[in-house]
């Protein structure tokens, strides 16, 4: 799977990277082909998907028996590496921290994007939410049965979200970051659920620039702790990968997993495929997402020959 995080790697935007050279990649699916001494529960020849602490981007991937997770049967290989940072991230958010309910209502950014369309997907399974979604104008049309009111990224959402809601929104799922926070805020509803869980508008041009990232930064308005309490208001912050490699919360993500995979069996969700790409096009996909071209997720498949570009 390739996930906007791994655009942030590229560009040094996460704190202490690995040192180079490095493989990227943090997601994968393929088939068992040797287990350690001590691994119960699966077989060499066992279809499976994975979370992988870098390095997912290879023919062969090395990682703990806790992160991989055996695919239901009529799940393709291309979904399964599409499956587990978007729609455990979109889940987690959701309910173990938002504790979405019936008859709420989500605000979420990047409405076409991998975790944006897991997270409409995730709504509803629950009855009478409504989700507000940002997204270029451009994905509308594919997306639009899947979020009940879609504005433009770049129109004035703010004004339209209280048009329709003129008390604002229960919960706030932002991965851009920058002066979105202070607008999300503002448009939660007493006890609502404020959630930053990425930071896309880190990611500028080509090059790596310090006075972009450190703008983009400088926007976030300082959240007032005495405000939020008069406000009745909740902030909150989600990184999958920490919670999986540094606070050792594999368990709880497996519970997670076992709810998702039982929700996909029930066909109430399906993971969004935007398109398959070789590993020698991995700067033409990265571009792709960069660009905002994605409705749902690209995958890099290691069997797939490049594409001859057109002239």
């Amino acid at each position: 799977g390739l996930n906007f995080i791994d655009l942030m790697v590229r560009q040094g935007n996460i704190d202490n990277p690995p040192k180079t050279p490095l493989v990227p990649g943090f997601e994968c699916s393929g088939i068992v082909e040797a287990l350690g001494d001590s691994v119960k529960g699966f077989e060499i020849g066992d279809r499976v998907m994975a979370f992988v602490n870098y390095n997912a981007w290879a023919e062969v991937v090395c990682t703990p028996v806790e992160f991989v997770y055996k695919i239901p049967d009529d799940m393709s290989f291309s979904e399964a590496a599409a499956f587990p940072m978007n729609f455990v991230t979109a889940y987690m958010m959701l309910f173990e921290v938002a504790n979405l309910r019936e008859g709420m209502s989500v605000l979420v950014h990047s409405a076409g994007g991998g975790v944006g369309q897991a997270v409409a997907q995730l709504c509803s399974t629950v009855p009478n939410v409504t989700v507000f979604g940002t997204a270029s104008s451009f994905k509308h049309e594919a997306i639009k049965d899947s979020v009940t009111h879609l504005f433009d990224r770049n129109a004035d959402y703010v004004q339209e979200v209280k048009r329709i809601s003129t008390d604002g929104v229960d919960i706030v799922l932002d991965c851009l970051c920058g002066e979105n926070t202070g607008k999300g805020l503002s448009l939660l509803k007493p006890l609502g659920t404020y959630i930053l869980y990425g930071s896309s508008n880190m990611v500028t041009g080509e090059t790596k620039s310090f006075f972009s990232f450190a703008k983009s930064w400088w926007q976030v308005e300082k959240v007032n702790p005495i405000k939020l309490y008069e406000e009745n208001k909740v902030i909150a912050g989600f990184s999958l990968l920490n919670l999986l490699f540094k606070q050792n919360r594999g368990g709880l993500v497996k519970s997670v997993m076992d709810k998702l995979l039982n929700l996909y069996t029930n066909k109430k969700i399906k993971p969004v495929v935007d398109s398959l790409w070789a590993l020698e096009e991995v700067k033409e996909a990265m571009q792709r997402i960069h660009d905002r071209g994605n409705i749902g997720k690209l995958i890099l498949d290691v069997e797939k020959a490049p594409t001859p570009l057109v002239s």
